[in-house]
């Protein structure tokens, strides 16, 4: 059974001020794996998930879910009224 990875990646990239370029030398690969990663188009070796993590100091469920993550202004309590 092949499940849906979800990801915050590019949530966590842009917090932090990086670009995919950035990202991706750090973590020793192309540009265009994190643009595949962030889409959803490529499930990340563990190896990959856990150094993603490491570079945002967070943990790697904060990072990648098996669920959506709820959208970030509901995260933070705005109903949008």
């Amino acid at each position: 059974m092949q499940r849906v990875i979800y990801n915050r990646i590019s949530l966590f990239r842009a917090d932090n001020g990086m670009s995919r370029k950035d990202l991706a030398d750090k973590v020793g690969v192309n540009p265009q794996t994190i643009g595949f990663l962030e889409r959803g188009d490529y499930k990340p070796s563990l190896e990959l998930a856990m150094m993603l993590a490491g570079i945002f100091g967070v943990r790697l469920e904060m990072l990648f879910s098996f669920q959506p993550f709820p959208s970030v202004a509901h995260t933070l309590g705005h109903t949008g009224d």
